[in-house]
């Protein structure tokens, strides 16, 4: 009967040992996924997006992803990674680091007026198409928008983030979830396929 309980008390301490393992597992399993590629608290999903203002593809994306925010009523996360060959798109995104201090609304409606003129930006005019946003919005540009380069460290830090992904070409787009088990992102190679993956994700 002792040598009974003794088997019975090891397979359970075994089986204890087993559970722990792979309750330590599935912690560092999701502890694994960037945050970068994580819905904001309180949303189940979301698109997350990197983005460069003087990239053309870019300025492609943007209205076929405000569509999918708006119809799925998920938000979108932009994240700047301006590319080192573009000659104004780190300047463009410091200026709407400075919108957003306004607002985070108003912050993106300057990317997306960027985007509409992108054609016609050169580095020599960009300060004034910003010039021109902040008056139609009734909003005071500085002659100096980033004295402590505190903004242009916002920008830096995201193109940091997108390398920890990692991100290499622009636009990068993920549908992300909250969920903890399967796959809680997804990459969107063809963006045809947007709606098709937002709703296997919502379904998951």
């Amino acid at each position: 009967m002792a040598r009974i309980m003794t088997k019975s008390w090891t397979q359970f301490f075994s089986l204890l040992a087993v559970l722990a393992l792979n309750a330590g597992w599935l912690a560092s399993a999701q502890s694994a996924v960037n945050p970068a590629l994580r819905p904001p608290k309180g949303a189940t999903v979301a698109i997350v997006l990197f983005e460069d203002l003087q990239c053309p593809d870019c300025r492609r994306a943007a209205p076929l992803v405000e569509e999918a925010s708006k119809t799925y009523k998920i938000p979108v996360v932009r994240h700047d990674f301006p590319l080192p060959f573009h000659t104004w798109s780190f300047d463009a995104a410091v200026l709407a680091r400075y919108f957003d201090t306004h607002s985070k609304s108003l912050g993106n409606e300057f990317r997306d007026y960027i985007f509409s003129n992108q054609l016609e930006i050169t580095p020599q005019n960009l300060r004034g198409f910003a010039e021109k946003f902040a008056a139609e919005h009734k909003v005071d540009l500085p002659f100096v928008v980033d004295p402590e380069g505190k903004l242009a460290a916002l920008v830096n830090a995201d193109k940091e983030l997108g390398k920890t992904v990692p991100i290499n070409h622009t636009p990068t787009l993920y549908v992300v979830s909250n969920k903890r088990a399967g796959k809680p992102f997804v990459e969107v190679v063809d963006r045809s396929q947007l709606y098709a993956l937002i709703d296997s994700m919502l379904k998951e």
